[in-house]
């Protein structure tokens, strides 16, 4: 397997990827929703605020990533994973990890200082994220599953709570993705 930073010359291969992997495991109307989120992500987001990652098997791209700038009410250089996916094929097999592993280490050697996700804690816990209170820091919208908004800190610090709003990208900024 490689390790592959997103190239836009995958982009089709990788909608479709994210399209078919969501619409497998929750039907075909949420995988063209999360299919036309990736495509808004590589379409909209400035290239200095979005960060792509994908796992590759003989040439086949079978999982991929995306982090995103999160702006907090600070300095702080932030950013939110979503969305992931692996194909249905190759789930079970550590490579959503490996690749999680992989884009976190890339983020943490370009300077970013804390990580965001909002799934479910018990897969996000084994890649080093752990909940955290929205009195710490706020989501960017309102959450309909709160335990699912996890953090962790790349430079080794304890989280600090942060006052004020968070802002993520314009992609992600629609209540239907919280």
């Amino acid at each position: 397997m490689k390790l592959l930073t997103f190239s836009t010359d995958t982009t089709d291969d990788v909608i479709e990827l994210f399209t078919q992997s969501f619409g497998d495991a929750e039907g075909e109307a949420e995988g063209k929703v999360i299919g036309h989120l990736v495509s808004e992500l590589i379409v909209t987001t400035p290239t200095a605020d979005l960060q792509g990652f994908m796992a590759s098997i003989e040439g086949k791209i079978v999982g991929s990533i995306f982090f995103s700038r999160l702006t907090l009410a600070n300095d702080i250089n932030a950013f939110i994973l979503s969305p992931v996916a692996v194909s249905t094929a190759y789930q079970a097999k550590g490579i959503g990890q490996q690749l999680i592993n992989f884009g976190l280490k890339q983020l943490k050697d370009n300077g970013v200082e804390l990580v965001f996700t909002y799934g479910d804690p018990n897969y996000y816990v084994k890649v080093g994220f752990n909940p955290i209170s929205e009195d710490c820091i706020k989501a960017p919208l309102v959450l309909t599953y709160p335990e699912g908004w996890l953090a962790q800190s790349l430079v080794g610090a304890e989280i600090e709570p942060i006052e004020g709003d968070s802002f993520c990208v314009d992609a992600l900024n629609e209540q239907l993705y919280w």
